[in-house]
């Protein structure tokens, strides 16, 4: 019996702040992986290699030149699947080292292999050599993440009919590509193969896509993807799918609409990563997708047993996962009673970037909250035309009675990063003064902020 203060089990942004908090506490700590190297699903399968085939396809593209030098401009011809996964394993190598590296500093003990809860306080870890180590602690951390949703009803033959993880296992570019789900990994992907001129067919059930964002950025999404022949079915569902052979997939919609591609990729919803845990040996339980119920402080039904990250369902992001397994550590040891902030940042990394923070419109008009908003375009900018930047927008809502910034909404370039200057004004209470008021660098697309908020003041000085 090897015995801990603290155990984690998994090895992504939650399960590394986790075990990295604990040892900063002065705790002994296990962290149980069941990979061969760390990093768990956001380095290998999800956040790092999708964003890294991003910055891969508009460098290889040469994508963010064609605005100065046309369409035609490629840096690059007869782009390789390969070429692309030359840049992702150097990427996930050095961010494994990296957090091999946090690890060992902060004398955390790792092991490799799958964990199965043996009773509240016991963990039987099987390596992957067959050999089966007992653990125990006294508190622990679940932080399993996720993996894809594989429906039944799907043939998926990791080939030609694939799920998220399979990307990374092809073994060309397609000419054609049907994305089944258009949720927040579907758009990412419909965006970065029609940038390879792949001819992409976005297919969702639902009559709106990324319904948590504001509809105006969405609308503008939309555009831009139809711009790039990308064709959305929205509001169709699949009623069935088959290989013709080794030359493409049919899928028959409900309305009886025929799509045929190369590849089909099922995008459709995550699933927690729970089976092998044995969580009845510790007297929890998962609901119907495998997420963990925890409280404000990432405490479970047992209470020395916390679930942190995408394990416990929204608002899965990297981001937020870290701060959840910092906080459930420091929870853990009465360190703080601190909870993950009220206004944070999502990013989608579509092309262009999108990311909010805030309230959107249709939340405002929902709780019948006055306000009114403020627009600026890139292309007004010096910092875009100097880009050529043909597509980009920020908006801010701000409320009528107090002008607090209640919403920051960007689509364009380097959106994910533009956001976080909202996200300040907001978390601060700030108003629309302080942008009115505040002097940017020029040129810079953080200019949008002052325009946007001009735009606002004077709406609401009419």
């Amino acid at each position: 019996m090897l015995n801990f203060d603290f155990i984690v089990i998994g090895s992504g942004p939650a399960g590394q702040r986790a075990a990295i908090q604990a040892a900063k506490l002065g705790k002994s700590v296990a962290l149980i992986e069941n990979r061969n190297v760390v990093g768990g699903v956001t380095v290998h399968t999800g956040t790092i290699p999708s964003k890294t085939l991003r910055e891969a396809v508009l460098y290889l593209t040469g994508w963010t030149q064609r605005g100065l030098y046309g369409q035609s401009y490629r840096l690059k011809q007869n782009l390789t699947i390969d070429d692309l996964m030359q840049r992702l394993q150097i990427t996930i190598r050095n961010e494994v080292g990296v957090i091999e590296s946090q690890l060992a500093r902060n004398g955390v003990t790792v092991m490799h292999g799958i964990a199965a809860f043996h009773d509240p306080h016991t963990l039987h870890v099987t390596g992957h050599d067959g050999e089966i180590s007992e653990l125990s602690a006294e508190k622990m951390v679940i932080a399993t993440g996720t993996t894809p949703s594989r429906p039944a009803d799907i043939p998926f033959d990791d080939g030609y009919i694939i799920d998220s993880d399979g990307i990374l296992n092809l073994k060309k570019i397609p000419r054609t590509m049907a994305i089944v789900g258009a949720g927040v990994i579907g758009v990412e992907y419909a965006a970065m193969f029609s940038a390879l001129d792949v001819k992409v067919t976005l297919i969702d059930s639902r009559p709106q896509m990324l319904d948590f964002l504001d509809r105006e950025v969405v609308d503008e999404l939309m555009h831009s993807l139809r711009a790039r022949q990308v064709t959305l079915r929205l509001g169709e569902k699949v009623a069935s799918m088959r290989r013709n052979g080794d030359d493409d997939v049919e899928m028959i919609m409900a309305s009886g609409k025929r799509v045929v591609a190369d590849i089909v990729m099922f995008a459709a919803g995550r699933q927690g990563a729970t089976d092998a845990l044995k969580l009845e040996n510790a007297g929890l339980t998962a609901d119907e997708r495998g997420r963990i119920k925890v409280d404000y402080c990432y405490t479970t039904e047992v209470p020395h047993i916390y679930a942190a990250g995408d394990v416990i369902g929204f608002p899965s992001l990297a981001s937020t996962s870290m701060e959840q397994g910092r906080l459930a550590a420091c929870h853990a040891w009465d360190k703080t009673s601190a909870c993950v902030p009220e206004h944070f940042p999502f990013g989608i990394y579509s092309i262009p970037e999108i990311s909010m923070v805030g309230a959107t419109e249709q939340q405002l008009t929902k709780d019948n909250i006055p306000y009114e908003v403020g627009v600026a375009r890139f292309r007004e900018t010096a910092r875009g035309q100097i880009l050529r930047l043909e597509e980009g927008m920020l908006k801010i809502i701000c409320g009528l009675e107090d002008r607090r910034v209640l919403g920051v909404h960007i689509f364009g370039e380097s959106a994910t990063e533009l956001i976080h200057i909202g996200q300040a004004v907001i978390s601060l209470n700030g108003t629309l003064d302080y942008l009115v008021e505040a002097v940017f660098n020029y040129p810079t697309l953080a200019e949008t902020y002052k325009i946007a908020a001009l735009d606002c003041w004077n709406k609401m000085r009419v």
